[in-house]
């Protein structure tokens, strides 16, 4: 009996110095305070890619499109409410500005204003102006077809965690507005989050945190944004002649769409317009080789009044006025 009771004392003994070590290391150790959490290519890092790229002289011409921003709406549940109509849309509206602001820096576009294109008018009444529109290459409708939160956590015996979680989804689409017809369809999505960590109950916390929907939506604007601009990139480079004032050939687009002096391209006709009876649709045939210039050098002070001046190397522009003919890369039909 006194054996034991001598090993019953012992294990007590051994118990509670692991017991208080234990309960030492859970109140020494503290979570790291509250970290955002973005997707694996940030805001940041996207724009960082983009000035770099921007920085680098063009191996082609890049073409601005002319893009008009047009509807952009809230479609999900998040934010709706009875006592707004459907003009009044403040997420919708925040879609469409963080859309503008991408399609400007992205570099890769001519951005018009279109859903406030009324107060653009009252502005030029008040001064007596002339607002002088311009056509566009495209316009861009879409709306948010996904957005909402959600907490996820896990727990432990001695810890616990929990994350906040921010989703959003975007669909676009491209519409020819001569036509009308949807020539390109994409979307984009992002996802935003905050983690928060404790032991023993001790360690960081946080409420709610709304800025991850603006950052989730940054995200998923910013994805769209990038295939659409893949998108048109594939399409070929071309423009068109200004003038011809004795043997110096002025043509549109100029420095920032990356053409250079030493330059060639080739002058086509523009190819005669039909209409098909399978499609309904205009159909532009092939044009002709009918010479081709060197890029002599630019002129212009900004991207909408760029424009370079060429000379004939081959072949002759004799006998075809400038409006039937178009500028375009080697090889492109």
């Amino acid at each position: 009996m006194v054996h034991t009771a001598r090993r019953r004392s012992t294990g007590i003994c051994v118990a509670i110095p692991a017991i208080a070590a234990l309960l030492a290391s859970g109140c020494a150790v503290q979570a790291p305070q509250v970290a955002s959490k973005e997707a694996p290519q940030s805001v940041d890092t996207q724009k960082a890619a983009q000035l770099a790229q921007a920085a680098k002289p063009p191996a082609t011409p890049t073409l601005k499109r002319k893009i008009a921003l047009g509807r952009i709406s809230n479609e999900t549940n998040y934010g709706q409410s009875l006592l707004r109509d459907t003009h009044d849309d403040p997420l919708g509206k925040q879609v469409t500005d963080l859309f503008s602001k991408a399609l400007t820096e992205s570099g890769a576009f001519l951005v018009f204003e279109r859903p406030d294109i009324s107060r653009i008018q009252d502005e030029a009444n008040l001064v007596g102006a002339k607002l002088n529109l311009i056509g566009t290459d495209a316009l861009i409708v879409g709306s948010l077809t996904e957005f909402g939160r959600k907490t996820v956590g896990e727990t432990g015996l001695f810890s616990a965690s929990k994350r906040q979680v921010a989703f959003a989804k975007i669909d676009i689409r491209l519409v020819d507005v001569n036509t009308g017809h949807v020539f390109f369809s994409t979307s984009g999505a992002g996802e935003a989050s905050t983690e928060t960590a404790s032991t023993l109950g001790f360690g960081s916390q946080a409420a709610y945190d709304g800025t991850l929907n603006d950052t989730a939506i940054r995200h998923a604007v910013s994805e769209a944004v990038n295939r659409l601009s893949n998108e048109l990139n594939r399409r070929p480079w071309q423009t068109y002649i200004l003038s011809v004032d004795h043997g110096r050939i002025f043509i549109a687009g100029g420095a920032s769409q990356g053409v250079k002096p030493g330059m060639t391209f080739d002058v086509q006709t523009t190819g005669e317009k039909v209409k098909s009876p399978q499609t309904g649709f205009e159909i532009t045939l092939p044009g002709k080789s009918v010479g081709e210039i060197r890029i002599d050098s630019n002129f212009g002070d900004s991207e909408t009044t760029e424009g370079s001046t060429a000379t004939v190397i081959a072949g002759s522009l004799d006998g075809t006025k400038p409006d039937q003919l178009v500028v375009r890369m080697k090889g492109a039909m």
